[in-house]
């Protein structure tokens, strides 16, 4: 019986900076204002992508890094809207966040999972796949 008295407060502790990094249930972070950050990228393919230029053959893999700007100007509860631009190339950017804290958002040509990591800091995996080309991509942005 003493080892199970001793379970309950370890598992309490391993648990705690797991439970301490998710928003409390119903808790909407304030998405709205200028976020910047550079990427870490891996595309593959020949294809001209909007922020990342073309590659040099239709096998080649290269690992890029791009300066981003999301601006995020509308915000109702959990839905959002704004632009993702780079030096290359601007588009709107829609997204909500889901009951569990995850975000998750959709611009002109791929996918985003984003995690707040705090109430300034914002990481953001982007997915794109075409006949083309394909990217990669993580961003940690920070609030301006």
């Amino acid at each position: 019986m003493l080892k199970l008295a001793w379970i309950v407060p370890v598992a309490g502790l391993i648990s705690a900076p797991v439970l301490a990094q998710t928003p409390a249930q119903g808790s909407i972070p304030d998405l709205r204002g200028t976020w910047t950050g550079e990427s870490e990228s891996v595309v593959f393919g020949p294809g001209d992508h909007p922020h990342h230029g073309s590659g040099p053959r239709e096998d080649a893999t290269r690992f890029t890094s791009q300066r981003f700007t999301m601006t995020i100007d509308k915000q109702d509860g959990r839905r959002f809207s704004g632009t993702f631009s780079s030096e290359r190339h601007t588009e709107t950017v829609i997204g909500v966040v889901s009951r569990g804290g995850r975000i998750f958002m959709v611009d002109d040509d791929g996918y985003d999972v984003a995690t707040l990591l705090a109430p300034n800091r914002l990481e953001v995996c982007y997915l794109h796949l075409s006949a083309a080309s394909r990217v990669a991509s993580c961003t940690e942005f920070t609030k301006q």
